[in-house]
């Protein structure tokens, strides 16, 4: 499955691959062979941490390569966003109880729903793809469907509304 992503969260990803790949893999490797040296393995709380790090270090490397792979960088500030697509945000305008809403199309790695930044592969974001203001949208959702219509399509900076954007730190198992 292809997946879209801006090039701030594409550079992001591989940060996260190359470190734990570079830095973090080698380091609990060698804790890991420490942790071995002090004798019987199987007793050894050190060297079972250590084991268990290494598969979770492995399971995500795997993960990332896989999105990697697969990932294809769009620049949103390129397209018109005359219609919805990767990187509008959209406002809406709830037609239940006439209240605004406003969400921004982002990559599964990108996106953030407690701030309004949602998946491109979000219930919301399949309905909205392609339309334009003015149309009326409805969303099935696993509760119920809700009605929407288009107020404003734009574009923002997907890391501009971000909060929570992974650093180093966030990518060490500890």
């Amino acid at each position: 499955m292809v997946e879209p992503m801006s090039m701030e969260g594409y550079d992001i990803l591989v940060e996260e691959f190359k470190y734990l790949l570079e830095v973090e893999k080698p380091k609990v490797a060698h804790e890991k062979l420490v942790a071995a040296a002090l004798g019987d393995r199987s007793e050894n709380a050190d060297y079972q941490a250590a084991k268990e790090k290494l598969r979770f270090i492995d399971k995500r490397l795997f993960y990332l390569n896989k999105m990697i792979q697969n990932s294809k960088i769009i620049d949103p500030s390129l397209h018109s966003h005359e219609r919805v697509s990767f990187g509008s945000t959209v406002t809406l305008l709830n037609l239940d109880n006439d209240e605004e809403e406003v969400y921004t199309i982002c990559g599964v790695l990108e996106s953030e729903p407690e701030n309004a930044l949602i998946s491109i592969h979000s219930p919301i974001a399949k309905a909205l793809l392609g339309k334009e203001c003015g149309d009326e949208v409805k969303i099935k959702l696993p509760n119920a469907v809700k009605e929407y219509e288009i107020e404003k399509i734009e574009y923002k900076n997907i890391f501009s509304l971000k909060q929570n954007i992974r650093t180093k730190e966030d990518f060490s198992f500890h």
